[in-house]
């Protein structure tokens, strides 16, 4: 795991536990510091602090329209705008530094918040459609980086699907370091089946991406990267997964008894009926794969895509 380690993760302040909220408290999530803590570094961020608007502090608002929201105080109705703006400036310029492969967001918050941030119109009323101040700036700054809200981490699909991005946009950025044609190739291949499972589309498009790679031509490093991430922001769905591990399966055939396809079948249409989890069709075909070692599938990351102890595909 020291790979692993070594990576970095953003974090909104109080999610760690630090008292840095507006009331003086914070939102501490168990999960990330006791189940993603042993696998990444974090790097602590709160915007309204680096502000300067202190701690406790005048709670804020957005209002106006969601496209442009200005930011409120509460209570003096003091413009806060330039100032927050500003401050996610300076943080989005320092996390370049970094080396960030992923970040979690504190959700309904007025400078963290995703999605779905409330903005206030002129009648008092809100509506649910904007987005933070630093969030903007952080989604301007790193399109391709993996954001998610911390709450949205409680679904099983959402948590398994962000935890699988950010790997893979870690393994990403370790070949933007070197790159090559071979290297991107390489990459492709290894991440087929994986990019497979959340859409068969862009896995196809970027099949063409590297296929249409020109000995001595500048690499499409820029368009693979976008599709990439793209691309697995799809939910992978038993379906896909089922599609994908009957793919895998064809690398088996000659080696695998009849009896041993019947059961890897049968194992698959329990996962699609969502009567087992996914771990189970693909620990069986991680035996296969370890005890007649198909050079193909020996590689593939779908297989192991994030580290075991995070469970992530344990949910039925």
């Amino acid at each position: 795991m020291s790979q692993e380690s070594s990576m970095a993760l953003g974090v909104s302040q109080c999610l760690l536990g630090h008292e840095v909220r507006y009331d003086g408290g914070h939102k501490h999530s168990s999960y990330i510091t006791g189940v993603l803590g042993p696998l990444f570094r974090f790097v602590p961020v709160c915007p309204e602090v680096e502000a300067g608007f202190g701690i406790p502090r005048e709670p804020i608002r957005l209002e106006g329209e969601p496209e442009r929201p200005r930011v409120i105080s509460q209570k003096t109705r003091r413009e806060l705008t330039l100032p927050l703006q500003e401050a996610a400036g300076r943080l989005v310029g320092a996390l370049a530094d970094e080396r960030l492969c992923g970040f979690i967001l504190k959700r309904d918050s007025p400078s963290c918040g995703l999605e779905r941030v409330r903005v206030y119109k002129e009648n008092g009323m809100p509506v649910q459609q904007g987005v933070g101040i630093f969030a903007h700036a952080l989604g301007a700054a790193f399109p391709l980086l993996p954001i998610e809200e911390e709450g949205r981490l409680n679904d099983a699909a959402l948590r398994e699907n962000f935890i699988e991005r950010v790997f893979v946009y870690q393994r990403w950025r370790e070949l933007l370091e070197n790159p090559s044609a071979q290297a991107l190739v390489a990459f492709h291949t290894r991440h087929k089946f994986l990019i497979m499972a959340h859409s068969p589309t862009h896995m196809r498009q970027l099949g063409g991406v590297t296929g249409g790679i020109k000995k001595g031509g500048e690499l499409p490093l820029d368009a693979y990267g976008a599709l990439l991430m793209e691309g697995l922001k799809r939910l992978a769905t038993p379906k896909k997964n089922v599609d994908a591990l009957m793919h895998m399966m064809g690398f088996l055939k000659a080696h695998l008894s009849a009896d041993e396809k019947a059961e890897m079948l049968e194992l698959l249409d329990a996962y699609r009926a969502e009567r087992i989890p996914l771990i189970v069709p693909i620990t069986l075909l991680n035996h296969y794969v370890r005890k007649f070692a198909p050079p193909y599938l020996s590689g593939q990351w779908y297989l192991h895509p994030h580290p075991l102890e995070l469970k992530l595909r344990n949910h039925a």
